[in-house]
């Protein structure tokens, strides 16, 4: 295979892609660690005299860090455009470090170890809201920068690789929770010093991250808003070639006023789709399933090691159907799939709904959460990221991510949040609204989201300008 895009250096991409992906994977991680840290974290604390630690209480605490993400969320576009996006990525890579240390060792300096309090509660949940922050700027900010570097031929490609080390995040957390859990000699070292383990696992990637954004460019589209052409058009050559890269640093040139557009330059339509769009990915229940998973399994009666067995084999679905995008992201388009995923995911959710009102829990419930996680992974998993990162002007981009990014933890919080209270008031009801969601997204996917396959970044103000 040439090593060359347009006589760009195809080594050189697919070499910045891959550390800006760690991010991805961080988030994966950061994310998912609770599914295997919960039970043991519901346990120690339920331990505390000085007040009752129920099940609300570990709603908020087993979703906190999404409170994080949406403040990490929030704050991207002001990051993105006063720091760059290889600094932000680069403070985002600190905060997943500064948490896995705190989320490990809560106590640090304030409180007596392994003695539950609230107040301990609450330092521990704002160390997992610091590594949120972390989370809610690398998922606005990792797709972000793959979309600036990357080729318009060969974006939707990319990006979807965030969502690949999203996945693949997940399932090496699940390993890494997995072996934990076995190499405890009982159950009492789970809840005295498992949990923690899992969580100072993910200090060693972190720091990879860190260490390896030292070696990769800033964007060139955030190089022409710095006043630094010169440097952008070094990078739009290794990697689009030199016949390529004047053309595109004009076009970059045209568009690169990001500083001083408005919100609603090209209308409150471009917005509305993108907060929507945020929504419907989280409102269709797929963090539930992800971070409740061994939970769910030990619901259908599996015991704790199978259940975690069958969490890792979900996992591995999910990156074979993410590869599945992958593949065909800019070939059939983003519409086409996300009709599809959205449709998947309905039969999958409702399958499960009439399965437990029917007390009819088992195999069968295992092949529809598959069903329903993989048509998430081929469509609103990867692509939502896509669409996000593409769908906006460049004048217009870092300010309107935020708010899509902000929109969309705002969506996971409150469903992750809810679920075990409304498992408790009925698990087939609350599949059901699930997948109501499923079908909602895609009637909204037909009716009103454009097809950007193809198009270059600064193409997306001409589209936008004309639907105004």
């Amino acid at each position: 295979m040439k090593n060359t895009t347009n006589d760009g250096s195809k080594l050189y991409l697919y070499g910045v892609t891959a550390v800006a992906v760690i991010g991805g994977l961080l988030f994966g991680y950061d994310t998912a660690v609770i599914s295997g840290a919960e039970g043991g974290l519901e346990t120690f604390f339920m331990g505390a005299t000085d007040f009752e630690y129920n099940k609300a209480w570990h709603g908020v605490t087993a979703s906190s860090a999404l409170i994080g993400c949406v403040i990490g969320g929030a704050i991207s576009g002001i990051f993105a455009s006063r720091f760059g996006r290889r600094n932000s990525l680069r403070i985002a890579a600190l905060l997943f470090f500064l948490s896995a240390l705190g989320s490990y060792y809560p106590e640090f300096l304030f409180f007596d170890y392994g003695v539950p309090t609230k107040d301990l509660l609450v330092a521990f949940n704002l160390y997992r809201i610091l590594g949120g922050i972390g989370v809610g700027l690398a998922s606005a900010v990792c797709p972000m920068y793959i979309a600036e570097v990357a080729p318009a031929n060969m974006r939707g490609r990319l990006v979807s690789w965030n969502q690949f080390a999203i996945i693949f995040g997940m399932l090496v957390v699940y390993f890494v929770n997995y072996l934990i859990r076995n190499s405890l000699a009982s159950a009492d070292l789970m809840v005295s010093i498992g949990w923690r383990r899992m969580f100072l696992s993910e200090a060693f990637p972190a720091a990879l991250f860190g260490l390896m954004l030292f070696f990769v460019p800033k964007t060139p589209r955030y190089l022409v808003l710095s006043g630094q052409p010169e440097k952008a058009l070094g990078i739009l050559e290794r990697i689009n070639g030199k016949k390529s890269a004047a053309s595109i640093l004009e076009e970059i040139k045209v568009t690169a006023v990001e500083k001083s557009e408005k919100i609603f330059t090209y209308g409150v339509g471009v917005i509305i789709i993108g907060i929507l769009l945020s929504i419907f990915q989280q409102a269709v229940g797929i963090n539930v399933v992800l971070y409740y998973a061994p939970r769910i399994f030990q619901n259908m009666g599996t015991t704790g090691d199978v259940a975690m067995v069958q969490t890792v084999v979900m996992g591995i679905v999910n990156i074979i159907f993410t590869v599945v995008a992958i593949v065909t992201v800019d070939k059939f388009g983003r519409k086409p799939l996300l009709i599809i995923g959205s449709i998947g995911m309905m039969v999958g959710m409702l399958a499960l709904s009439i399965l437990s009102f029917m007390n009819l829990i088992g195999v069968a419930a295992l092949v529809f959460i598959i069903i329903y996680t993989a048509s998430f992974m081929m469509s609103w998993g990867p692509i939502c990221w896509v669409l996000i990162s593409e769908i906006f002007p460049n004048t217009i981009r870092g300010k309107a991510v935020a708010i899509a990014v902000a929109a969309q933890w705002i969506a996971n919080f409150t469903v992750s949040s809810t679920f075990p209270s409304l498992s408790e008031w009925s698990v087939g009801g609350t599949y059901l609204i699930y997948a109501t969601f499923a079908l909602l997204s895609a009637v909204f996917v037909w009716k009103w989201v454009p097809e950007t396959k193809g198009k270059t970044l600064e193409e997306m103000s001409k589209l936008w300008k004309k639907n105004k």
